[in-house]
């Protein structure tokens, strides 16, 4: 999708899936592209029904949450855009990890029992549950890779007050507890996630998506613990499968990979997990609907002057 110039419009940021747009000093219209990225890289094509999934799914989830803390989002006047909130944001992202896995297993099997400043207990399998929850936070890079951080850095740092990150860390984790609630309800298990958090109005705000296949690991609950035992990998819904391609293609974003070639197949598949996703999650069927950019700007500045 081209930019676009909005009434009133003060800024535009690209990122690596989603095109921001700024609305004078308070307003914010996010759309999610279907541009996929792994390892901070975007990847050569886009993936039909993506950008959709993920509003939607995360305008589901933030409405889910709402009583938890407050968040930016206002409307969703198209299937792939929101309006809501112009915060300012913590340049943190707050990892949630209720399982060790991804990231966290790959530091936990190479030896590692450290992360982020907070202590692994040994003795733990992958995709074992953690004792408790773990807060592994990481710096928000406007550009390229995100680095861990430990609350110390991250205080030193100004990143945020010991009193602001102490409330980002309590919504956190009842966040994540909520998400965890919603999943348990569809045979799911949270494992981890990540949040942003800014400041609007003087009130800490959760930003972004939430609970999204993007942003978030989900494990099948029917089964887990046999899978555990058995030593067999866990059935999941998550962006991990494609992170799990690329390796396996030797790509992982660093200096000198290119990225593999996706065929239409591994399109297609990867857009039917989404959805996949959308549906377990929510419970709720996912319909499809391909607007035209004309018809998705104009819902959009309807939205904007309050229409």
């Amino acid at each position: 999708m081209a930019p676009h110039t909005f009434p009133n419009q003060t800024g535009f940021y690209r990122g690596k899936v989603r095109d921001v747009y700024f609305i004078g000093e308070t307003q914010l219209v996010m759309i999610a592209s279907d541009r996929i990225s792994a390892f901070d890289v975007i990847l050569p094509r886009p993936v039909p029904f993506k950008g959709q999934v993920l509003n939607q799914l995360a305008a589901y989830m933030l409405g889910q949450t709402r009583a938890i803390c407050p968040n930016w989002l206002d409307a969703t006047p198209a299937p792939n855009a929101a309006v809501g909130r112009r915060c300012t944001p913590f340049r943190i992202e707050v990892v949630v990890r209720g399982n060790v896995c991804g990231h966290a297993w790959r530091t936990y099997n190479s030896g590692g029992r450290v992360l982020c400043g907070v202590l692994m207990p040994d003795g733990l399998k992958e995709n074992d549950f953690f004792p408790q929850p773990l807060i592994t936070p990481s710096t928000k890079a406007s550009e390229g890779h995100d680095e861990d951080i430990t609350e110390k850095e991250l205080l030193e740092q100004g990143l945020a007050t010991r009193e602001e990150w102490e409330q980002i860390k309590a919504y956190a984790l009842a966040l994540f507890a909520r998400g965890n609630e919603l999943a348990r309800r569809q045979g799911l298990i949270l494992a981890d996630t990540k949040y942003e958090f800014g400041t609007y109005g003087g009130a800490i705000t959760l930003m972004d998506e939430i609970h999204t296949p993007d942003s978030s690991r989900y494990f099948y609950a029917d089964g887990f613990e046999e899978r555990q035992q058995r030593g067999e990998k866990q059935k999941q819904l998550s962006k991990e499968f494609v992170r799990e391609w690329l390796i396996q293609n030797e790509f992982m974003g660093k200096e000198g990979q290119t990225a593999p070639e996706m065929t239409d197949e591994w399109v297609r598949e990867i857009s039917q997990r989404y959805i996949e996703l959308f549906e377990k999650v929510t419970g709720e069927a996912f319909r499809p609907e391909a607007l035209p950019e004309a018809e998705t700007f104009s819902r959009i500045e309807k939205a904007l002057a309050g229409k």
